[in-house]
């Protein structure tokens, strides 16, 4: 495994065939550890996030699969990795719950079709005007939704029907353990407690030559021969011996649900969170390397082909996953090749070793899905928001957390979106931003005239990813009215990326946000 976390410099591949470049070869390299390593931290992730929107283990094996081999050759991301995500875990679970696991594969196949029209159509672009207040507010409320969830299955139980009944049942749990009498919920929470301590030991304190194995892999191994050494009878990961008995398309009647407004109502829904999630992944993506940029449309087209497919499959919705992401690029991956492999590697393991992963207890996952849920919920976020935007921000933020936990996804979603549009309030009479664009003496001018907020955003983020790379860039922001913290957050974000690429950028006439963001990247 040291060789494997070194990174690709330590690779020795055979002599390239003629008409192959070493650069080439080099890059085969580094792509090739790279999925290792997204395939490592993707196996347990894929099954976790299964269990918890309440279906069997290898429904997420299946979208990770679909998500490597297929997306990964048809994104927009080139670095990014497609998979099954927690932050439609919640989702899944209460449409399970409610219409039943054959309802899903339905509203995948429309939530998909929502996707691919919405990237042929070029509505990319208007995914980047939600709010990052809105994004971040959701996934905190679906990290807490996962930790009150999932902390049940800790004990070897099963998540109650709602958030709220998860979060008042919870200290029943600890005060129900015996300290004498030992079964199968004491057994179940001293495995989870040992998965949890040797994922964040491991993430602390491991060595910098084997920097790359993932701390949730390290947890899955400790607490599964934890389990094994006592011979606890604990409740483990039920596969099939074939991945592809796993694969159940939808039937006809299946489809007969799509009449049900109820049902479309849940599949727009799902096409709007996958989008919305995949594309902050995505953005998120483009900021850790200087590699192609993400083509937003072709991105959301092939999510969509991603989850066609899953619904076809009968498998879990797929997004853009921030985790498996960084993982790949912190590996040092150098084109898609590395997503796509890790998909190979998933399918391989699966059909070739699929009684290995029945002796993971659901303990030990469900403890990987808790620390993963309380790193969702970034207070970190919400006072950066406070520091640099003031209250309101802050206050849609909480309100979005609050209204999932207590509500349900899309109406959380929908309150936080509702409150920014106060942000419109003090601009009412001149919503209108002009961007206009000329050459001057080798630079690229662009004059800003209005009000630079969400509605705008589109257009404007738009205009400045057409700057050519290199290119000297004068802004003129003397006419900018003002300027609100989603644009603000996209235009820090550009800045940054720029001039992390040498681009020099020239801001004149700049006021309140826009000169302090300006101080901030010289």
């Amino acid at each position: 495994m040291a060789s494997l976390a070194s990174g690709a410099d330590d690779i020795r591949p055979v002599p390239p065939r003629p008409g192959v470049s070493k650069p080439e070869v080099r890059l085969l390299g580094r792509d090739l550890t790279a999925s290792i390593v997204v395939f490592l931290v993707a196996m347990p992730l894929c099954m976790g996030i299964a269990i918890a929107s309440g279906v069997p283990a290898e429904k997420g094996l299946i979208t990770g699969i679909i998500g490597g081999i297929i997306v990964g050759a048809l994104a927009g991301s080139p670095l990014q990795v497609s998979g099954p995500a927690a932050g439609l875990a919640v989702i899944v679970y209460e449409l399970v719950r409610d219409q039943g696991l054959s309802a899903l594969g339905p509203i995948l196949v429309v939530a998909g079709a929502v996707q691919v029209a919405a990237g042929v159509f070029r509505l990319g672009g208007w995914f980047k005007a939600i709010s990052p207040a809105v994004v971040h507010g959701m996934l905190a409320g679906i990290g807490v939704l996962i930790v009150v969830g999932q902390f049940h299955v800790l004990f070897d139980h099963r998540p109650l029907p709602s958030g709220l009944q998860n979060l008042a049942a919870a200290p029943g749990r600890m005060f129900g353990l015996s300290a004498t009498n030992w079964q199968a919920a004491e057994f179940a929470f001293a495995i989870a407690l040992a998965t949890i301590a040797a994922m964040l030991a491991w993430e602390k304190w491991r060595p910098a030559s084997m920097r790359l194995l993932p701390g949730a892999l390290v947890g899955v191994v400790v607490g599964t021969a934890l389990a094994v050494l006592i011979g606890a009878d604990v409740a483990r990961v039920q596969v099939p011996d074939s991945i592809v008995a796993a694969i159940a398309p939808p039937t006809g009647n299946a489809f007969m649900r799509l009449l049900d407004p109820s049902v479309v109502a849940a599949a727009v829904a799902i096409a709007f969170i996958a989008s919305a999630e995949t594309l902050l992944s995505a953005a998120a993506v483009d900021k850790m390397h200087d590699g192609v940029r993400t083509d937003y449309n072709k991105e959301l087209r092939a999510q969509g082909i991603g989850n066609l497919l899953c619904g076809f499959a009968g498998a879990l919705p797929m997004t853009g996953v921030i985790v498996r992401s960084s993982a790949n690029v912190q590996a040092g991956a150098a084109t898609r090749l590395s997503a796509i492999l890790h998909g190979v590697w998933i399918l391989g393991f699966v059909a070739a070793l699929p009684f290995v992963l029945t002796m993971i207890p659901m303990a030990a996952l469900g403890a990987i899905l808790v620390v993963t849920g309380w790193r969702l919920v970034s207070l970190k976020h919400a006072r950066h928001l406070f520091r640099d935007y003031g209250m309101l921000p802050v206050v849609i933020w909480a309100a979005t957390l609050i209204m999932v936990v207590a509500t349900d996804l899309l109406t959380g979603v929908l309150v936080g979106i509702g409150l920014t549009m106060l942000e419109l309030v003090p601009h009412l009479r001149r919503l209108r931003l002009k961007v206009l664009e000329t050459s001057e003496g080798g630079a690229h001018a662009i004059t800003l005239d209005g009000t630079a907020t969400f509605v705008t955003l589109p257009r404007l983020s738009e205009t400045l990813d057409r700057v050519p790379a290199g290119t000297p860039v004068r802004i003129d922001a003397s006419r900018l009215d003002a300027v609100d913290h989603t644009s603000a957050e996209m235009l820090r974000d550009w800045f940054q990326r720029r001039r992390a690429s040498g681009t020099r950028i020239e801001i004149t006439g700049a006021r309140g946000r826009i000169a302090t963001l300006a101080q901030a990247n010289h």
